[in-house]
């Protein structure tokens, strides 16, 4: 359906009556939404107020997957749930609204999950991207100053469907892997483990910068690692970054 469109969702709801809605779509191209915010709104604000409004009306439930850019980067800790959100970009404003919305509409039946620094063995993607200039070029240079938590999609998916199965849990929560990193240190990562799998005839040389060297459209948070204690105290464990990374390669080779 078109979430932007508050009778196509109603009408799909209504039609499947479902327990659950799972919302994982969003506007994620960070830089574009910078001129292009009216469709960023559409999809990242007015998209989760629809749904929640027809989760609402129906009974359903809503799991509505956000972004640890709804944070600006200055604190020095990991973000819990409960954190003021200042988002510097529209993508992270736009997404902020949607979480509002479903929060007001659906507080008790709807869980936000913010998670960050997503990528998977398909699609478009830091992981996938950074391959293919190390194929091409052999050396890349990476931002060092921006820090976070590398997230495989499967990881994420795996603490969704623990959540779809906790009816009692709301509210806002994070889901990340474990562990902390910069781009660079996952650029590095990447380069290391895709040379042993034989992705790479050598391992490429990777050069830290400083993000002022690399300009984008979008201004960024230097530091948006998300506290997960929440969900670890219901059970959903997370395993560091790396462990993921590698396994992920290994899907790229293996297809």
């Amino acid at each position: 359906m078109d979430i932007g469109d508050a009778a196509s969702v109603m009408a799909c709801v209504r039609a499947a009556h479902p327990d659950l809605i799972i919302n994982a779509a969003a506007y994620t191209a960070v830089d574009v939404a910078e001129s292009d915010a009216n469709t960023a709104r559409r999809i990242n604000a007015e998209g989760p107020r629809h749904l929640a409004s027809a989760a609402a009306e129906s009974g359903a439930r809503l799991i509505h997957i956000s972004t640890d850019f709804v944070f600006d980067g200055n604190a020095s800790t990991p973000y819990r749930p409960d954190a003021a959100a200042h988002p510097l970009n529209v993508y992270g404003k736009t997404k902020r609204a949607g979480e509002e919305a479903v929060l007001e509409r659906l507080a008790e039946r709807s869980v936000v999950l913010r998670t960050a620094w997503v990528y998977a063995a398909e699609g478009r993607n830091f992981v996938r991207t950074m391959l293919r200039v190390m194929r091409s070029s052999g050396s890349v240079r990476v931002v060092a100053d921006q820090i976070g938590t590398p997230t495989a999609a499967r990881s994420v998916a795996g603490a969704i469907w623990r959540l779809a199965q906790m009816r009692e849990v709301a509210g806002i929560h994070h889901w990340t892997d474990a562990g902390v990193a910069s781009w660079y240190d996952l650029a590095v990562a990447i380069a290391e483990e895709a040379a042993q799998l034989g992705l790479l005839s050598g391992e490429a040389s990777v050069t830290p910068i400083a993000a002022r060297e690399y300009p984008t459209p979008a201004q960024r948070p230097h530091y948006s690692v998300l506290d997960k204690q929440s969900l670890m105290e219901l059970g959903i464990v997370p395993v560091h970054w790396r462990k993921n990374l590698r396994q992920v390669l290994r899907e790229i080779h293996d297809a």
